[in-house]
This record gives C-alpha cells, structure tokens and sequence, in this order.
C-alpha cells in the first residue's frame, strides 16, 4: 500500500474516531442537559402554581380542615373544585404531564385524573412537605417524567408548609428533544467527516505532487544517489528553482566557478559572473564557453520537466582550462609543421640546383650559391627583428604565430622597439594573451579592405614587467572599448564555433589582471591618423612579473 493511502486511511480513521468520541460526549450531554431543563422548566411551573394566592387560600382550607379532625372532601367535591380548575389550567397552558396539588398529608387535591382525588400521591412528598423544592425523575402513576415538587405555604406566612404543587414533564418529550439534538449533531459529524476525508484525500493529492510520485524508500535513495553522484562527478552543478533560489550546489562547481553559493539564496547572490547568469536565464542544450578568473569553463544550461512541471532550471560547468591551453601549443605546432614543410621543400630545390651545378662543372657557381644560402641561413623565413626577443618560448610563438598569418594572406611584422632580453616566467600566460590578441588582429587584417594586409607586434620588457602593442591594418571595431572585453560580446559569426565566441578578449584581460596587468583597446580604428598609421585596432596589454631580470656580470 502506498504511503498516501496510508495517511489517508489513517487521518480518516483518527478523524472518525475523534467524532465519535465527540458525539458521544454531546449525546450525554445533551441528554443530562435536556433533563435540567424540562426539570427547570417544571420547578418554574410550579412555583407559579404554589404561589397563587388562591391555591395558598383554598390549600389551607383543607390543611385546616384537616387540622380541625375533619376528613377529606369526597373526589367528586374536589373534581368541581377550584383547585382542580386552576390545576388543568395550568397543565393545558404549560403542557405538562400533570399538575398536582396537595394538602400537608400528601393527598391529592388537584390531579387529572379525577378518580383519584383525595387518595395519597405514589411518591414520596416528604421533601415537599418538609419546605424543599425537590427536581428529580420518578416513575408515577402517569409514568415516566421529570417532576419538580414545590411546597405550598399558608397564605400570610413564610414558613409554614400546607401543601405541595408537583409538576411532572413527561420523559418522552424530553426523548423527543434529545432525538433532535442528536440527528442536528449527527448531521454536523457527518459533515465533520465528510470535510476530513476530503481534507485527506487533497492532502494526499498534494503529497503526491510534492514527491512527484515517489515513495520515502524511493526517495531517501534519490537523496543517496543525488549526494553521491553530484559530490563524485567532475562537472559542476548548480540547481535553480522556478523561483530563481538555489537548491544545489556541489564541490566542483564552487571550486571552478570560486563561488561559496549555499542552497536557499537566491542565484543572484552566489558569485555568478554575468556571462553565466545569462545562460541561466535563456537555458538551451548548446554550450558555451565562459572565463571565471584564470580558469575557461564549457557551461550549459537546461530546463528540468517532469509530468510538464516546471522544477528548475541546471546549469553544469566543465573546466576546459587544460584543453584551451593545449589547443594553442597544437596550433603553434601545426604552423610550424607547415613552415618545416616548405622550409624542406625550399631546402630540397636549393640541393638540387646545388648538385646540377657540380654534375655540370661548375663548383665555383655552386660554392656561390652555397654561401648565398648560407648568409640569408635558415631564417628566410623568419620573422624580421626577432632577434631581439630573447626567450625561446616566445620567439618560436612568434614564428609560428608569422606562418599562420602568411596562410591567411597577412604579413606580421615586429615594432621596431621591441626588446625582451629575459625568460618568460609564465609562458602559457603571456601566450594566451598574446595568442588572443594576435589571433583577432589577423583575422581583422585578411577581412579588412586595406592591402597590404598586416599585423604589427610590439613587445617591450621593463624590469619584469611585458608590454604588448597589437596593430592591424583592418576596418576597425564596431564596439565600444568596454564592449569587446565583456563574455560572449563578439563581431564574429559564431554558427562554426561549439560554445560560441567572445570568449578570448575576457578570458585575456582577467589573466593580465590577476598577474597585476591589464588588457585595453587603445583605439577602436576605422581610419588612419597620425598615432596610428595602419587604420586598424590597437589593443595594448600590459603583464606584470611575466619576466626574469637578467643580471649583467662584469
């Protein structure tokens, strides 16, 4: 049986149970209170009867007439009485069982039945008599009821007793009223009940909603289950309510996304950057790619429905840090494959002239050429002026970064003050940077309308600190110098880019500036001035601590 029939059966049992008591205790109740009062109302009848001048007048005739020895008058004297009249009146006027009246010796004066007038009452009139009102339920000779017993006293006296007045209320009518009372109260029970069970059922209903269905074994295991898979994964994940509030947030997403979100606080509040608070607010299944500090994060987000319920919206992270960093080493490698490869190719034309020369007879010819070869060396293609760049790192980066541009039709040139005499201390640093900024000066310069097509680096070294100045001969940015460092803001199409773009400029100005640095764009472009002779975008970043000093030694 299913835990919500269970509370259902259980609440309308506990429900109907609880009535029952209930009505229990108001059928005594009322039945007690019933008897009070038809009992009040009878000892209010009597008293009426007992204190009429007239019943104390005629009563005390025959109390004294029974004081005097005389015995008591024939039924048939008492029948035409005026005791008897004032008796059935009273009776008819109160509909009561009977009115009875008395002398001090208990017998009947008044009585409606008139055959036994002048015989002694059945029950006992001694408390009457004795100067109490007496309420209490007896069995008579006209049968059951409730009868109140007043005393008559003696006209002019407060204390002298000559009669009684018995009021009786048949119990029958009092029955009649408790059968009343109890169906009025069985119906409201019955409502009572009714209202429960519904209450039940709605809460069972809701129940059901609230735990999607699921059963507390099923339950406590999705909670073991959830706490096991969201602690053990390597993805970060952050649960959003309809309602905009956290309801989870694990390990790895608080160490990629350097966030201390707590479930309960609205996700707002928890450290998101912008570019991830967007994704939150229009979830698709595409990724994105999304920079938190030093670190480059795949982020999608995605709606939660269950029986067409919205629950949520999940946002998961993946650090794409180490992937981003060995995509650039692979592209540095892959443009300098493809300068050894037309290196071999130019290499092996310069052999074969070398050796027709020879087989031809002409070695002087060929000892020319050879040191015509030799003075240019092996750097033909190198960049001109990367001799004052010291670090290895960086001037293979360069070299690679000037084949990739002669690919794309753009020719990279280095400014001519640029110098870097020390080692690079974070090279995968600096080249991101670098990298970024040279990669969008080249795709500027093949799509601008200037030929030719360039890109001119400059990179400057003071003390330990790296200054890089990146012109193109493109048409310029469209943005606002702040626009092209926000996340996902770029002037690319972005149908042929998994995650999108506008991802690099972001991602380069928040590594310049933990290493105490900075990336601007000096000139938005679109024209050529005097301060910028190529027309295009100048961007300049600025690397603290990226070099080692070189000591110079005498």
């Amino acid at each position: 049986m299913r835990l919500r029939t269970q509370v259902l059966l259980l609440q309308a049992a506990l429900v109907a149970v609880a009535l029952a008591v209930a009505f229990g205790v108001f059928a005594i109740s009322s039945g007690e209170q019933a008897s009070e009062e038809y009992g009040e109302r009878a000892l209010a009848v009597a008293r009426t009867v007992a204190s009429d001048p007239e019943v104390r007048s005629l009563v005390g005739q025959f109390s004294a007439a029974d004081t005097a020895g005389t015995d008591a008058a024939p039924a048939g004297v008492l029948a035409a009485g005026a005791l008897q009249r004032a008796g059935e009146s009273a009776r008819e006027r109160t509909d009561a069982l009977f009115v009875v009246i008395t002398d001090d010796r208990g017998l009947r004066l008044a009585h409606p039945d008139p055959t036994v007038l002048g015989q002694r009452v059945s029950t006992d009139p001694s408390g009457a008599l004795a100067g109490n009102e007496v309420v209490e339920q007896e069995r008579g000779t006209l049968g059951d009821s409730v009868r109140a017993k007043v005393p008559v006293l003696a006209l002019g006296s407060d204390d002298v007793v000559i009669g009684e007045v018995s009021v009786g209320i048949s119990t029958t009518a009092v029955r009649t009223e408790l059968v009343k009372d109890l169906i009025n109260g069985a119906l409201v029970t019955g409502a009572v009940l009714l209202l429960g069970v519904l209450g039940s059922i709605l809460l069972a209903r809701r129940w059901k909603r609230l735990t999607l269905g699921l059963e507390p074994e099923e339950l406590a295991e999705l909670v073991r289950e959830q706490e096991a898979v969201l602690h053990g994964i390597g993805e970060g994940v952050v649960a959003i309510d309809p309602d905009g509030v956290v309801t989870v947030v694990n390990d790895e997403a608080r160490t990629l996304l350097s966030i201390d979100g707590k479930p309960g606080m609205r996700v707002e509040d928890i450290g998101l950057t912008p570019r991830l608070l967007e994704v939150i607010a229009s979830p698709t299944a595409e990724p994105v790619l999304a920079a938190v500090n030093e670190v480059v994060v795949i982020a999608a987000a995605r709606k939660v429905l269950r029986d067409n319920r919205d629950l949520g919206t999940v946002l998961t992270v993946r650090d794409r840090t180490d992937v981003e960093a060995l995509t650039r080493q692979l592209d540095a490698v892959q443009s300098m494959s493809a300068v050894l490869r037309a290196q071999r190719h130019e290499f092996a034309n310069r052999m074969h002239l070398v050796s027709g020369l020879l087989h031809e007879g002409h070695p002087n010819r060929a000892s020319e050429y050879i040191d015509e070869i030799l003075g240019v060396g092996p750097r033909s293609e190198a960049v001109e002026g990367i001799d004052a760049v010291s670090d290895d790192y960086l001037r293979s980066f360069l070299t690679a970064k000037a084949a990739h541009a002669r690919e794309s039709g753009v020719r990279l040139v280095l400014g001519e003050n640029t110098w870097v005499g020390g080692e690079l201390v974070g090279p995968v640093d600096v080249t991101t940077v670098l990298g970024n900024l040279i990669d969008n000066a080249i795709d500027a310069a093949r799509l601008g309308a200037r030929r030719p097509a360039e890109v001119e680096v400059e990179l400057v070294q003071e003390d330990s600190t790296l200054h890089i100045v990146v012109v193109d001969s493109g048409d310029g940015v469209s943005l606002t110098p702040e626009q092209v460092f926000v996340e996902g803001v770029s002037t690319k199409s972005t149908a042929d880019t998994p995650g999108g773009r506008g991802v690099g400029l972001a991602l380069s100005r928040q590594i310049a500036r933990t290493r105490g640095g900075d990336v601007t764009l000096a000139d938005v472009g679109g024209q050529i001035t005097a301060d910028n002779d190529r027309g295009g975008a100048v961007f300049i970043a600025t690397i603290a601590d990226a070099l080692l000093i070189q000591e110079v030694t005498q």
